[in-house]
């Protein structure tokens, strides 16, 4: 359970949490220019643009949860378990497991119309990274510095959407999700206008013109929140104003230890909330431990390298004593 936004200021910026009941142990990659990428069916290619975002290292290969390229382009993974479908090898496609999906568009895209013709050709192959890690049921959001897409592999096959909210949660299929907020069309952030004829109304609280807007844990939820937060937030113009905006938006959907369990009787919680500046290539986070923001400049790394540079999230809290 998660979800990804957009936001656009004086820079572009992308970013998620992540919903887990544990933590997978990842970290802040740094994939440099030169770094070798193994795709399964692909062979060996060297990557073409360098690469920040959080991921789990297994075999010297960074598995992305959410990752930006130094041009711009960035994709999230989220939990997509009632429909995600992958499929078998399909001799004249690009046989691309889930967990590469990150990489191959990644390492070798501009933008989002490149992405595009490369997704064209692209078959979800259903291929395991190793015997103890099957594969994850994901769908992706994806964007740039002007646009977003969500890319599905359902029953239906791999399916592109134009994503003008820049908001992606979980199931049901983003389709659904769009027809779903229409029923919310008429949330406002404003006073909202007394519909009674002749009879003066006094209401009794200001924010009144967004009842109904739904505050449970839901994907159907969520999308919902954060696509009228994000809306209705205010646009910002200094870097340090626009990621404290951006982490307020993501802040309308986090999730609290105890309020949502699983069926195990585990508790959901927002391990982490990350913020990608698309235009400088800043990887921004918080952690459920710790709420100070935390910076990692991809261009303060030897981007022409070619081993991976790895930063631990900072997890303890960080308190300041003013006396």
């Amino acid at each position: 359970m998660c979800t990804a936004i957009t936001y656009k200021a004086e820079n572009s910026y992308f970013g998620r949490t992540l919903d887990v009941y544990f933590s997978y142990g990842q970290e802040i990659v740094v994939t440099p220019r030169n770094f070798s990428f193994t795709f399964r069916d692909k062979g060996k290619i060297r990557n073409r643009y360098a690469i920040i975002g959080a991921a789990v290292v297994k075999e010297n290969y960074p598995l992305y949860f959410e990752a930006a390229n130094e041009c711009g382009l960035a994709m999230a993974g989220l939990n997509f378990p009632k429909n995600a479908v992958y499929y078998d090898k399909a001799e004249t496609k690009d046989n691309i497991p889930p967990f590469e999906f990150i990489p191959w568009i990644l390492s070798q895209c501009k933008n989002l119309d490149d992405a595009k013709k490369l997704i064209k050709n692209i078959n979800l192959w259903n291929e395991n990274f190793s015997e103890n890690m099957p594969l994850s049921p994901l769908h992706w959001i994806i964007a740039d510095k002007e646009k977003a897409i969500t890319a599905e592999s359902t029953k239906d096959g791999i399916r592109i959407f134009d994503n003008p909210f820049g908001v992606m949660t979980n199931d049901p299929t983003f389709d659904y999700h769009l027809i779903n907020l229409g029923e919310y069309a008429n949330l406002t952030n404003k006073v909202p206008e007394n519909l009674f004829g002749d009879v003066k109304l006094n209401l009794h609280s200001l924010g009144i013109g967004a009842k109904g807007l739904p505050g449970e844990n839901s994907s159907t939820a969520r999308f919902v929140r954060a696509a009228f937060t994000k809306t209705n937030a205010e646009t910002v113009k200094d870097e340090n104003e626009s990621v404290r905006q951006f982490f307020h938006i993501l802040g309308s959907v986090n999730q609290v230890k105890g309020c949502n369990k699983t069926t195990e009787n585990k508790s959901m919680y927002t391990d982490y909330t990350s913020c990608i500046n698309l235009d400088k290539g800043i990887y921004y986070y918080t952690t459920y431990e710790n709420s100070c923001i935390s910076a990692i400049d991809m261009h303060k790394c030897n981007l022409d390298g070619d081993k991976l540079v790895k930063f631990p999230f900072r997890r303890k809290l960080i308190i300041e004593n003013q006396n």
